[in-house]
């Protein structure tokens, strides 16, 4: 049984009143950890619209984003939506330069072959990027910078060389418990702190997105992928441990990108094609976690997996799929951060073509995709091409560019008046 998302809607037309409400009290520092315990208590499909009307609220549309992606022409706005990839390290190329300047990117994501250098040489670079993909000031608005992200997860996922502190495995946690090295408590205490010292390092660098935590349950359809990037099997504990998380990143500063909804099956996606072959009332109890996770501790940003769920979407992978990102993500679960998709070269993607898979993983309702440097100018020209053809609407892209915008106001990028105030407030 669907929840009656009609009525979530309905509430939710008061959610920037709620909104400021609920920031009042956060100010005050009222943790709102009873919404937890109510979802656990009641039935799914209620639960559902519980987080899907406070989700809502959280996020509700931001007027001073929305003003700033509508008085962007075509070319900034199809920019908005891409994060890509750079070349280089320590200092910025003259051709990556030129490319940035004139496709710049919403957001920049970073790999180890660019900060494998000494710590004191990363955030100068970081600046010089940041400097050549921010748009000019348009409409009275200050310039406008990209995010800078990085996999920060902990144990394997560590982009960095000397200098930068290494995160414990996620799994690493769970077996503590389970050992009795440490209590639950103590092993939430120490994600949280852990996330908080390291959060600091990422900003001081200029860092401002981490694409983490993964928080997905492990099980052994999908351990051979996830290994030690799961906080472990136990669906209570990963949803606490990754609440934990992202609540250490966003007291540094540093803003946090759940992963991979729905979840993975056992194959790479960047190596082969993936399904997860449950039925709807299996792939409920396997999200459970994730959705408890977008209520309790409302991340900014999710990334959704290429895995194909033929219990929602017997054609695409779910990052082209408007049953799972618009209907599912959107609508019955109520999220309404930033949807990003996984990068389209990788194998999972049902559609090779990386320019239509764009336009479509955009038409679905997702607002960022990952794009490399080899094929960033194809992608931004796969989008104008799209919106000129009447293929991608120009309202579809200023939702999409609004909640990037937004996000960049939350992390105190974009400083427009009231911006704040209506973003769930600046984490730093």
């Amino acid at each position: 049984m669907r929840p009656p998302v009609g009525i979530v809607r309905a509430c939710c037309k008061s959610r920037l009143l709620l909104h400021r409400l609920l920031q009042f009290f956060a100010l005050r520092a009222i943790k709102l950890r009873f919404l937890t315990v109510a979802v656990a208590k009641l039935k799914f499909c209620n639960s559902l619209v519980l987080c899907a009307f406070f989700s809502t609220a959280l996020f509700a549309e931001n007027p001073a984003a929305l003003r700033a992606a509508r008085a962007l022409d075509n070319r900034a706005l199809a920019a908005q939506v891409l994060l890509t990839g750079i070349d280089g390290k320590g200092a910025l190329r003259a051709d990556m330069a030129a490319l940035l300047r004139a496709v710049p990117a919403g957001g920049v994501m970073l790999f180890r072959y660019n900060l494998s250098t000494p710590r004191g040489e990363i955030a100068p670079f970081l600046n010089t990027v940041s400097g050549a993909a921010s748009l000019p000031p348009v409409a009275g608005l200050p310039p406008l910078p990209p995010l800078i992200a990085v996999d920060h997860e902990g144990g394997g996922v560590h982009r960095f060389g000397e200098g930068i502190t290494r995160l414990p495995a996620p799994l690493s946690a769970y077996t503590g418990v389970e050992s009795g090295a440490w209590s639950r408590e103590e092993a939430l205490r120490g994600i949280e702190e852990s996330a908080f010292r390291s959060g600091k390092e990422l900003r001081e660098l200029g860092i401002t997105v981490n694409l983490a935590p993964v928080a997905e349950v492990l099980s052994p359809e999908n351990r051979a992928f996830l290994g030690s990037r799961s906080y472990g099997p136990d669906a209570g504990f990963v949803e606490e441990a990754a609440g934990a998380f992202i609540r250490g990143m966003e007291r540094a500063g540093v803003l946090c990108v759940v992963k991979h909804f729905p979840g993975n099956a056992g194959g790479d996606p960047h190596e082969e094609a993936v399904s997860i072959t449950l039925d709807r009332a299996a792939l409920d109890r396997l999200v459970r976690p994730m959705i408890a996770l977008l209520c309790a501790s409302p991340p900014p940003l999710v990334m959704v997996s290429h895995a194909r769920i033929p219990a929602r979407d017997a054609e695409r992978s779910a990052s082209l799929s408007a049953a799972v990102v618009s209907r599912w993500l959107r609508g019955e679960i109520g999220f309404s951060g930033v949807v990003i998709a996984d990068d389209f070269s990788m194998a999972g993607s049902t559609e090779p073509d990386t320019g239509r898979a764009v336009v479509a993983a955009l038409n679905a309702g997702v607002d960022m995709v990952m794009c490399w440097p080899g094929n960033l100018a194809a992608t931004h020209q796969a989008i104008l091409d799209a919106l000129a053809d009447g293929t991608l609407s120009r309202e579809r892209l200023v939702e999409a560019a609004s909640r990037i915008i937004a996000v960049k106001i939350r992390a105190g990028l974009f400083p427009v008046p009231g911006g704040a105030d209506d973003a769930g407030g600046r984490v730093r």
